[in-house]
């Protein structure tokens, strides 16, 4: 976009901000569910597109954020905000704990490891009193969807903001992805690959931490089997995939263009199996057309374009 990439980011953001004042409920909460699958996917890339760690535990982090928040103001009678610090907290040391034995893995050994890992926090939380067991657990509502807005846009802007400072412009972006090409060579070049991939797992679980908390107090009811079903990391990384994997912009363009077509199908015909059958399709086509996703595909599209004006 050359020079309109600041004044178009400007007015991206305006019209969001502005959002609340043009929107009636319903709509207002669609796109604050779009937010938050922004904020999940950009967190997901952190890790599996910059470091290359493909992770299929994701959303237990977000789970332990929603009931770590819950438990801190039902149990602990704390505010909302010092529940959500909590949460995020929570999340970031889950992840220097696990990531500790399993980024000693890669590969398929890797995935499978953080799927059971999320499989394993679920069935904790399914056991667990305080968490309410099999019955879920409320949290004490609070009926102000412009409130839940903001606090929403307020933590994805914060996730894409320090996202795009660490990942693009800093040191530490250029070494996970020196990690990711070829992490031998990265250790023969002094890079500490250990601490940056443990640093790096820790980031991206903080995110969905303090996400799922703003989610729990915003549904007022969280249960295993929503916030730490594995359909949720699933989503993630299919949203990733489709923007275009450990870029910038693809994870935002990827969340909200399938969650608008979740939306979409779900206000057409009250199910999700078509959602469910448009994501096997999505997958299928990006792994056969779109291997580098819809970012690449727009580099490839311009390419001929700078080299034609190279050439003049």
């Amino acid at each position: 976009m050359g020079p309109l990439r600041l004044p178009a980011l400007a007015a991206f953001l305006l019209l969001t901000l502005l959002a609340p004042l043009a929107l009636n409920p319903f709509w207002l909460r669609i796109l604050t569910e779009i937010l938050l699958w922004m904020g999940l996917a950009v967190s997901w890339n952190i890790i599996g597109g910059y470091t290359g760690y493909l992770n299929f535990g994701h959303g237990a982090f977000f789970g332990v954020g929603a009931y770590v928040t819950a438990i801190a103001m039902v149990h602990a009678g704390l505010p909302f905000g010092a529940g959500l610090l909590l949460g995020g907290c929570a999340s970031a040391a889950l992840a220097a704990f696990i990531g500790l034995p399993t980024l000693r893995l890669r590969g398929a050994y890797f995935a499978i490891a953080t799927w059971a890992f999320a499989e394993m926090i679920r069935q904790v939380a399914l056991l667990l009193e305080v968490t309410g067991g099999a019955f879920g657990m409320r949290v004490p509502g609070l009926l102000d969807p412009n409130f839940f807005y903001y606090v929403m846009w307020a933590a994805v802007a914060g996730t894409c903001a320090i996202t795009y400072g660490l990942m693009e412009r800093s040191r530490m972006g250029y070494k996970l992805r020196a990690i990711r090409e070829q992490e031998e060579a990265a250790e023969t070049l002094g890079v500490a690959t250990t601490r940056l991939k443990l640093a790096a797992f820790a980031l991206s679980a903080t995110f969905p931490g303090v996400l799922g908390g703003i989610y729990g107090y915003w549904t007022t009811y969280i249960h295993p089997d929503s916030v730490l079903a594995g359909s949720v990391t699933d989503q993630m990384v299919v949203m990733v995939l489709l923007g275009g994997l450990g870029t910038a912009v693809g994870p935002i363009l990827g969340a909200v263009l399938l969650q608008a077509v979740s939306r979409f199908l779900w206000l057409q015909t009250e199910q999700s199996v078509l959602y469910i059958i448009f994501i096997g399709l999505v997958i299928c086509v990006v792994v056969q057309l779109l291997p580098d996703g819809l970012v690449g595909l727009w580099a490839r599209l311009r390419r001929p374009q700078r080299e034609a004006g190279g050439a003049a």
